[in-house]
């Protein structure tokens, strides 16, 4: 599919030459890669002040929006990681982001606290997916209005549907209110899911619907961490599944609260569903558990790919703990599932990139470069984000790609 591409000029830009670019647009989708409150030296222009850098993040979103004729009104969903220090709290931070989206803006939206992000002094760093009709015009949207999601400050959506397309925020595990059966992660995924499934319902949708699932759960790097919830969520999905990927995070905004869930789902707008495609090379990894999730799926134009990595047949890392063959490694599977979708690089729109390391610089470099030399020029949008610990002992690095094509023929 056509594609287009932004970095406005006067935006900041990395300090290392890369193929990526801050933006791209393909039919009725823009993908926004991550923005930061940064300068055009590449440095955070307010360190260490939330409140300035959430005005930063989302100047920087807009510019690249308005690049494509669009702007935040065509938002449909929001990612942010934001670093969680004992100041604001994530009601803070949507309260502050709330207050700067135009009046008529509703995206979904998700909010990951992390112990530090990877420039010095940043505390924020928001993604975006927006949707605009070919002629720049705005789409029309519906909201879910279930009871049973996650209560978001206004203007925020539980869950938005564009054309195919349906963006549920992520859910906390809630009941009248308050966060339900603190300190089981079981019960808590099992909750989840249940708003998952009426948010959903108000579209006609349902779990077969489903195309990408984000787990973001309390964990430290140990397989036992992620195995339980993992076989919870599982359940909800018939095989073959959507894409999937798992990150652990130290904690949640709220004590005991141990998982949040985030999904995104296609229909077709006259109600059907929509036929899709699946793949699961045979030269790929596995997990340490069955689990029902696929390592790509094509559906109509859009390919999603679970988060890929450098693991064996049995969930092992390969090469434990070293970057760069790792970062290779997930790029190459990256490829390989593409092929067998009849994609390539060169029809990625987002890459979303989580790494295990200390914050600096010099450690999101070391597998960016390497990310970027795999991709054409121009490139595809891109975020990455540093973590503490990802999901299985010496497993560093884990990167999801979304990718745009023609839809097969019937």
């Amino acid at each position: 599919m056509q594609k287009q591409y932004a970095s406005p000029a006067g935006h900041w830009q990395w300090a290392i030459p890369v193929h990526h670019k801050q933006g791209v647009r393909s039919g009725e989708m823009i993908w926004l890669g991550g923005q930061s409150d940064l300068g055009t030296d590449g440095t955070i222009r307010n360190p260490d002040s939330l409140e300035r850098q959430v005005d930063g993040s989302l100047e920087n979103l807009d510019r690249v929006l308005r690049e494509f004729g669009a702007d935040l009104l065509d938002l449909t969903k929001l990612l942010c990681f934001y670093v969680h220090d004992h100041g604001a709290g994530e009601i803070e931070l949507l309260d502050m982001i709330a207050a700067r989206l135009p009046e008529g803006a509703r995206p979904a939206i998700t909010a990951i606290p992390l112990p530090y992000l990877a420039y010095p002094g940043q505390k924020l760093l928001i993604e975006g997916y927006a949707m605009q009709a070919a002629d720049g015009s705005r789409l029309p949207r519906k909201y879910a209005s279930s009871s049973d999601a996650t209560p978001l400050p206004a203007p925020f959506a539980s869950a938005v549907r564009c054309g195919k397309m349906i963006f549920v925020s992520a859910q906390t595990p809630m009941l009248e209110g308050s966060l339900a059966y603190p300190g089981d992660i079981i019960a808590q995924t099992r909750q989840v899911m249940r708003q998952i499934g009426a948010v959903l319902g108000d579209f006609g949708a349902g779990f077969d619907d489903v195309v990408k699932i984000n787990r973001w759960y309390v964990g430290q790097g140990k397989a036992e961490d992620f195995e339980p919830a993992a076989i919870a969520c599982g359940a909800h999905f018939n095989e073959p599944g959507p894409a999937a990927t798992g990150i652990p995070v130290p904690r949640h905004s709220l004590d005991g609260h141990l998982i949040k869930i985030e999904v995104v789902a296609m229909l077709g707008e006259d109600g059907t569903r929509l036929p899709r495609r699946h793949a699961w090379p045979e030269s790929l990894w596995d997990w340490t558990i069955k689990l029902p999730y696929h390592h790509g799926l094509k559906c109509h134009d859009m390919i999603f790919l679970g988060g890929q990595v450098s693991l064996d047949k049995q969930g092992c890392a390969v090469d434990p703990d070293q970057m760069k063959p790792q970062t290779r490694q997930a790029m190459v599977h990256i490829g390989t599932i593409l092929g067998e979708l009849g994609a390539s690089y060169a029809d990625v729109c987002k890459l979303t990139t989580m790494y295990e390391g200390p914050t600096g610089l010099d450690a999101m470099h070391e597998n960016l470069e390497i990310r970027s030399s795999f991709m054409p020029d121009p490139g595809p949008a891109t975020t990455q984000i540093v973590f503490p610990a990802l999901a299985y002992p010496g497993m560093i690095i884990e990167i999801d790609a979304f990718a745009m094509v023609e839809p097969d023929q019937a």
